[in-house]
């Protein structure tokens, strides 16, 4: 219970006397009293009013002569007889433009109910819908209040004696409605008011010694007692939803508010009620009060204010009175266009309009009201902004008077609508670290602070040295929790030394680098280190080993080979890693992992091998590594035991194939090692036959020559005449080299005599007896061949004659052909027949199918193409061979003729189709035009 004398008082309401509009010649309007002075410019009301509502957009009046008056906005009173007698109740619908009023037509009569429908006409009139007596039975009883329900299927009339009637169904027809006694008393009956709660309709009944509630929805009309002490008439009303629809009791002593089935809160407002009303989450009432009012209230001079009434605006939501004014015989208060009307008895209507909000605001402002003000604009709906202003004036108010612990509360409601900056700058002073704190830690938790906001919290932290504030604010739960900048609070907690704080946060939310970088920078942990980097997923686990890869090969060389082992191999995250275990196989590139090991080689030996043996497709890069290591551990090696186990290794692993593609880096890694065998087995492999043999010419070893001459001569003929030089210019005995020399030039006859006697005149040592087999053998041979060729002439002249002989005979006797077989099918002769000069005789079916032309013999005819075409190319070569000649005597630039003629494909080898494919022709025009055209060249060199 809260006394209204504790309450404050404010004037959140402007007064002013309504004026009547003026007509087009400044005269009042007609609906004026007569009795009113032509001049009035306040707008006076019919006398004898004795009944009020309003609604619809006008307030309705009813009076003693039983007419209706009407209101509207534009002042403009109009109104019509309703009742002969008088109006005694009136009650206007809002949702409909439906009155029901109550009068009497006649005295001592049954007084009548009508329902006026206002939007249809009768006569210029409104439509009275339906009329019925007030009181259902037959005995003669007042009626003292009435009202309707908003959906038009219910209104209720309260009776003197008691009673309430009930009429339920469609109240604008009397087909469609039904009227029955609700409720019999022995009070008079002093407020009724439906309240609607769903599909339930409930009817409030006061009367001046109880307080009632009916469900009146239903069946049999429940009845619930809810308080024993009513109030008078016209002191009851119905609250809005913001007071959640209680019933309103405005008692002598206090005003009580109940639900349909108990009693809520109620107010202890002094002094004997008249009117109650509520108006948009204010209660109006007007009470008489024997006591003498303020004097700041009342502007009567007369101390005696028993004939006053003072009407009061409760805020009962913010426990304030908004209005208090005094006024002389109220008629009633009315609702209507956003303002109340105070209607009083001398026909004058006082208009109270509510200020706006910021106005009210600003009253509040002024008297450092801040709470009042904030559950003000809460009622009023103001919004988030206009809070948030509030707020801000409040806790710069209680910022200066030196309350900083309420200024931070009320500095905190402003959050996400005040920049914070300007509340952070009013607390960097060391004391205040406390406010500043709490306000920053709010501005996380709403998730609206920035990295600055989060290193400055902090900081906040580690100065006040509370580490459970500081677990507090990092350990959420989750990721989706986090207020904050992780990175930023990481780096803060790294700058000021709280290394686990900043551990936890780094691994809790996955932030691997600054993990790592802690461990290795700070704490100098690199085990933990190298363990967290094996939990993770491929991807960071492979970024971050290139990136402290060679710190943690200095500190932990074992270990880290272990792990880049299985990373370059089948990695697997170990079983502590928070990431599922990765489906596939994942494999890293061995070959940039190689300068990690830049100052541990042992470790590099280990990792290279184990990548060698268990993964043979390893990058190119491996293998060269690893043989140059190998070559370097070889020439380092003084023990000769390990210095041969190191050779055999080196070779082994040129010989496993791996350096087909990069030959010359492998052959430049042993020549810089000085490694004999590697060059001369990498020579061979790249059929250097020439390499080979200057290798063993600069290391004098004459046996090796002679071996490499013997393997590889038949693929490079020209190793024996190097060969031949070699040891024509060396001024040792090499008479045993140089026989073995001449015996295979002369077998493969690869250099003519002459050459062979020119080289070996080079040598001081060599007699003649060295090349005196070789002279004699050669001179037998040409000797034979110098028979053979006679023979062949003798034999190719004979043959001649014998042709030509042949050819003369043709040509002077007669050929007798007596051949009795075909030369195709061998079978017997039939006509008819062809004979050829050449002695072959055919069927001519047989010669039809297998002739190409009807000059040549079939039979001889593959053997005469190959002479016609050996003449033809002999003809050709000749001329060839003799323009040649000519070109190169009378050119000024030789190379340049001999380069043309290159070009032109005339020294390409130049194969007959008739040639059988394993035919050799050494003694071929072809051949002996290169043999003219090279040797002399070469020999005048």
């Amino acid at each position: 219970m809260a006394a209204y004398l504790q309450w404050r008082r404010f004037v959140f309401f402007d007064k002013e006397l309504v004026k009547e509009p003026l007509g087009s010649d400044g005269a009042a309007p007609v609906a004026a009293p007569a009795s009113a002075p032509a001049a009035s410019k306040f707008l006076c009301l019919p006398a004898g009013i004795t009944v009020c509502d309003s609604g619809r957009g006008s307030l309705v009046l009813g009076d003693m002569e039983g007419q209706i008056w009407f209101l509207p906005r534009s002042l403009q009173l109009t109104g019509f007889q309703a009742y002969k007698l008088r109006v005694t109740h009136l009650y206007q619908l809002k949702q409909h433009n439906i009155l029901a009023s109550v009068g009497e037509d006649e005295e001592g009569i049954n007084p009548l109910v009508k329902i006026w429908n206002l939007e249809k006409r009768d006569g210029g009139n409104p439509l009275c819908t339906r009329i019925f007596p007030a009181i259902p039975g037959t005995e003669p009883t007042v009626v003292s209040c009435l009202t309707v329900h908003e959906n038009l299927n219910f209104m209720a009339i309260g009776f003197t004696d008691g009673s309430v009637t009930l009429n339920k169904g469609d109240i604008t027809r009397d087909r469609h409605s039904k009227t029955q006694i609700l409720h019999k008393g022995s009070y008079p009956v002093t407020g009724l008011s439906f309240r609607q709660a769903g599909k339930t309709t409930h009817l409030f009944v006061v009367t001046t010694e109880n307080v009632q509630s009916y469900i009146v929805s239903g069946k049999d009309y429940p009845r619930m007692e809810l308080d024993t002490h009513g109030c008078s008439l016209r002191c009851s009303a119905l609250s809005d939803p913001s007071q959640d629809l209680q019933f309103i009791v405005a008692g002598d002593e206090c005003v009580y508010l109940y639900q349909p089935d108990e009693r809520g809160p109620c107010f202890a407002f002094e002094g004997q009620k008249l009117i109650a009303h509520w108006f948009r989450g204010y209660l109006a009432i007007v009470s008489r009060d024997r006591k003498v009012s303020p004097k700041s209230e009342f502007t009567s001079r007369d101390s005696q204010s028993s004939d006053k009434q003072i009407l009061n605006i409760y805020d009962l939501c913010n426990k304030f009175i908004a209005y208090s004014a005094v006024f002389e015989d109220v008629v009633d208060v009315l609702a209507e266009w956003g303002s109340l009307y105070v209607l009083t008895r001398d026909g004058r209507v006082h208009a109270l309009q509510e200020k706006d909000t910021q106005t009210k605001l600003e009253m509040l402002f002024k008297k450092n009201l801040f709470e009042m003000a904030i559950n003000l604009a809460k009622s009023q709906h103001v919004d988030s902004d206009g809070l948030a202003q509030i707020f801000m004036q409040y806790g710069d108010h209680l910022y200066s008077k030196g309350n900083h612990d309420g200024a931070v509360h009320q500095y905190i409601r402003t959050i996400g609508k005040l920049e914070p900056s300007y509340v952070i700058r009013k607390f960097l002073d060391a004391q205040r670290i406390h406010n500043l704190t709490a306000y920053l830690q709010t501005l996380h938790r709403q998730s609206l602070a920035n990295a600055d906001h989060t290193t400055l919290l902090l900081n906040c932290y580690t100065k006040l040295k509370d580490s459970s504030k500081l677990e507090e604010f990092i350990k959420t739960k989750s990721e989706s929790e986090v207020h904050f900048d992780v990175e930023t609070a990481i780096k803060v907690l790294r700058q000021a030394g709280y290394y686990s704080h900043a551990l936890y946060l780094a691994e809790n939310h996955a932030h691997h680098e600054w993990y790592l970088k802690i461990q290795l920078e700070d704490i100098k942990n690199y085990q933990e280190a190298l363990r967290y980097i094996g939990k993770l997923p491929f991807e960071q686990a492979e970024s971050n080993m290139k990136r402290y890869g060679k710190t943690l090969m200095h500190h932990v060389p074992e270990q880290t080979t272990q792990l880049l082992k299985g990373l370059c191999t089948d990695y697997r995250p170990s079983r502590e890693g928070r990431g599922e275990r990765e489906a596939g196989t994942c494999r890293a590139n061995s070959e940039e992992f190689i300068p990690i090991f830049a100052n541990n080689p042992r470790e590099l030996k280990a990792f290279l091998e184990h990548m060698s043996e268990v993964q043979p497709d390893s990058p190119q890069g491996i293998y060269d590594t690893l043989l140059e290591l190998r070559l370097q551990n070889w020439a380092h090696e003084k023990d000769p035991q390990v210095k041969e186990k190191l050779h055999a290794e080196a070779i082994s692993l040129l010989k496993s194939g791996r350096f087909t593609s990069v030959f010359d880096k492998a052959l430049v890694l042993c020549q810089m090692h000085d490694f004999q065998d590697g060059v001369l087995y990498l020579y061979e492999q790249g059929q250097l036959f020439q390499q080979i043999m200057h290798y063993h010419m600069q290391h004098e070893q004459y046996r090796q020559v002679i071996s490499v001459c013997e393997r590889h001569g038949q693929q490079e003929p020209s190793l024996w005449e190097q060969a031949l030089s070699y040891f024509a210019r060396k001024e040792e005995d090499c008479k045993e080299y140089v026989a073995a020399v001449l015996k295979h030039i002369e077998t493969k006859n690869l250099m003519p005599p002459l050459l062979v006697v020119q080289t070996l005149a080079h040598n001081s040592t060599a007699t003649l007896s060295v090349i005196k087999d070789y002279l004699v053998q050669k001179l037998q041979k040409q000797s034979q061949q110098i028979a053979q060729d006679e023979l062949r002439v003798r034999r190719y002249r004979e043959e001649t004659t014998r042709i030509r002989q042949e050819i003369q005979e043709l040509k002077a006797s007669p050929k007798i052909f007596q051949k009795t077989k075909c030369s195709i099918c061998n079978s017997a002769l039939e006509l008819p027949s062809v004979h050829f000069l050449c002695g072959h005789s055919f069927h001519q079916h047989c010669f039809e199918s297998y002739s190409e032309s009807d000059a040549d013999c079939p039979t001889c005819l593959p053997e005469n193409r190959k002479v016609m075409d050996m003449i033809r190319a002999q003809e050709q070569k000749r001329d060839l061979h003799d323009q040649f000649q000519h070109q190169l005597k009378c050119s000024n630039d030789s190379f340049s003729v001999i380069a043309d003629y290159f070009g032109r494909g005339v020294f390409n080898k130049l194969t007959l189709l008739t040639d059988p494919p394993t035919a050799k022709l050494p003694s071929s025009l072809e051949a002996g035009l290169q043999r003219d055209l090279l040797l002399p060249s070469k020999r005048g060199t």
